[in-house]
């Protein structure tokens, strides 16, 4: 199982391996990943901390997700693109796993995360792919305070934890994957247009996350919660597969009936998420209530002057105020059928107003503006066809 490669990039050990250990929001795999780090520590007491990283894809990141430590402060927020670490992309196309004996002699501190593993003090350690039906998920890292733990010895012991926890990441993601994938096929099998573009929900489930990292410190958010949201951000208006193309094409303004059963779509949402939870046998999905939320709860304005139950201020669950944001940011910057779009200095304008009139989270918006360019990047990447 051994598999040592001279480590020659700056980041060279367990590379986004740490997780947030955020007060409370969106801690259930976390919980989960404690109880098998107690188990394994019966076996191996010397592994300190375990970790896991997700894999992106489509922007080629690796995202912190959950983590078990025993002492010290892990890094919250922390990202890294697979690309730019010869040795880890290595590891991602080869399979093959990478021991570490001495991480201050392979790694020179001159990074956030580098100079993170030398300040906590880490020596040594296991880093392993995950995968899914083939395909490389992320990474999962063993880290030591001491120096040379893991040895032939101790991989074959950690080995069977390593499995478990890869059937334990990939059974979360696949139940979140089953919403997501058949709310897809309930989109096209209704040919739902315009609205629900997949470029629409690509960029607005974007600035969701970027918003919520952004976030993350000030509000005690968990990776693991980031990571819920972004996937769930794309079931925030799959009601709108019952509204009539007559009422979601109109080219002009809605008259008040017509807009009476456009808002409808936020129930009709919930009664899908319903079912496709209840067929599918969903009902202990990990974080379903931020997935409920984002559903119900997205149209609410913090002034009550929103839908459908006109919730006031913080009795509007944070992941509804995110989405809200995320979702008027992208239908103001994007052409639609009844509009152009709108330069990205006037759709920041009209969010500050909606803040000013008591309608928007203000540190939603403000996070908005901080990463301007981060919107910027994304508004680019996924473009309407």
């Amino acid at each position: 199982m051994t598999s040592r490669p001279t480590p020659t990039d700056n980041d060279t050990t367990s590379e986004a391996a740490a997780g947030a250990e955020a007060p409370c929001v969106g801690q259930a795999l976390n919980h989960r990943l404690r109880q098998l780090h107690q188990q394994l520590m019966e076996m191996t007491p010397d592994v300190d901390r375990v970790a896991v990283a997700l894999y992106d894809p489509q922007v080629d990141l690796l995202k912190t997700f959950v983590n078990s430590t025993r002492t010290g402060e892990a890094i919250s927020g922390y990202e890294f693109h697979l690309s730019k670490s010869q040795s880890l992309s290595h590891l991602a196309t080869s399979r093959s796993v990478r021991v570490l004996d001495n991480i201050p002699a392979a790694v020179r501190g001159n990074t956030k995360h580098s100079a993170w593993l030398l300040k906590e003090g880490y020596r040594s350690s296991l880093t392993v792919p995950l995968l899914d039906k083939g395909s490389f998920i992320g990474f999962l890292f063993f880290d030591s305070l001491k120096p040379a733990v893991f040895t032939d010895s101790v991989q074959r012991k950690l080995s069977l934890i390593a499995s478990l926890i890869n059937m334990l990441i990939c059974s979360e993601l696949n139940l979140v994957h089953s919403i997501t994938a058949s709310a897809q096929v309930a989109r096209e099998f209704a040919n739902l247009r315009d609205f629900e573009t997949g470029a629409h929900l690509e960029r607005m489930a974007h600035y969701a996350r970027l918003i919520a990292r952004e976030l993350q410190q000030s509000h005690g958010l968990s990776d693991e919660y980031i990571e819920h949201l972004y996937l769930f951000a794309p079931l925030h208006d799959i009601g709108k597969i019952g509204i009539p193309d007559r009422i979601l094409l109109k080219p002009g303004p809605l008259d008040p009936e017509e807009r009476k059963l456009m808002e409808t779509h936020v129930q009709k949402g919930m009664e899908i998420l319903d079912r496709m939870v209840g067929e599918f046998g969903l009902e202990d999905l990990p974080d379903s209530a931020v997935m409920k939320n984002v559903v119900a709860g997205h149209h609410e304005k913090l002034d009550g002057s929103g839908y459908p139950m006109g919730l006031v201020g913080e009795a509007i669950p944070l992941e509804a105020r995110i989405i809200a944001v995320a979702d008027v940011l992208d239908a103001l910057t994007s052409h639609r059928h009844y509009k152009q779009a709108w330069s990205m200095d006037a759709a920041i304008a009209e969010l500050d107003q909606m803040v000013t009139a008591g309608q928007f989270d203000a540190d939603c918006v403000a996070a908005v503006k901080r990463r301007r360019d981060a919107v910027e990047v994304i508004r680019e990447r996924f473009q309407d066809g």
